[in-house]
């Protein structure tokens, strides 16, 4: 995960209806993640060929008031993924910006550091995010940065016809702070010239997350939406 501040005005656009940009200790975040998942099934079902893969996404936080509660959630500005019929089916149920392209993931473990690396094929070159860490994963502290970044547990997607809601499960991760970490990637192309100053910087943190069981709830249509969509 390499967390990176940005304007929040370059993010305001994608902000569903019926939420708000959430920050931490006044910053705004957008973080480029990879994970890998494994045994991946869809209503139960696992399918072959399609249960371990990448992904790659670009995310950022934000917040939603339902009754007395706030449900701190993610919105996604793009996800990869190395399957058309993945793209195909979190496109279709849950309007997420998925696409399928090219990709590969290497994760290598010393009795002193870890390096976890995930690339993806883009435009005729290859594109890659990688962190390396140190020492044992630790708990995540109350407070801190990692629980802002990683203790979020709803998306929240901008639709034609108004805004959905959907819930994510999963136990508090432990992480390795990253000692080194780096994003090689066309960033205007990929998502944007509006995030090229920002995704350019070096992370204002970076950090691997060990993982765990997650569960991912069907979504919920929230609200009617009264302005116009944004996309990429």
């Amino acid at each position: 995960m390499l967390n990176f501040a940005i304007d929040p005005s370059i993010l305001r656009p994608f902000v569903p209806t019926g939420t708000e940009l959430d920050s931490y200790r006044g910053i705004t975040h957008v973080s480029v993640v990879g994970f890998h998942f494994l045994d991946t099934r869809v209503w139960g079902v696992g399918f072959p060929f399609h249960r371990d893969f990448e992904e790659v996404n670009l995310r950022f936080y934000v917040r939603h008031r339902s009754g007395e509660e706030w449900r701190r959630g993610v919105v996604f500005i793009r996800e990869l993924v190395p399957r058309r019929a993945i793209a195909f089916i979190a496109r279709t149920f849950y309007g997420e910006p998925y696409s399928a392209l090219p990709m590969t993931h290497s994760i290598e473990r010393s009795d002193s550091q870890i390096r976890v690396e995930y690339a993806w094929r883009c435009a005729g070159r290859w594109e890659s995010l990688h962190v390396r860490g140190s020492g044992e994963p630790q708990p995540v502290e109350s407070g801190s940065e990692e629980e802002f970044i990683t203790e979020h547990y709803w998306g929240y997607t901008s639709r034609t016809d108004g805004c959905s809601e959907y819930q994510v499960e999963h136990p508090r991760w432990q992480v390795w702070r990253g000692i080194e970490a780096g994003l090689d990637a066309d960033v205007a192309s990929l998502y944007g010239e509006r995030f090229v100053e920002s995704l350019s910087a070096q992370p204002a943190s970076a950090f691997i997350a060990d993982g765990s069981p997650i569960a991912v709830r069907y979504k919920t249509d929230l609200l009617p939406r009264t302005g116009p969509n944004h996309a990429m």
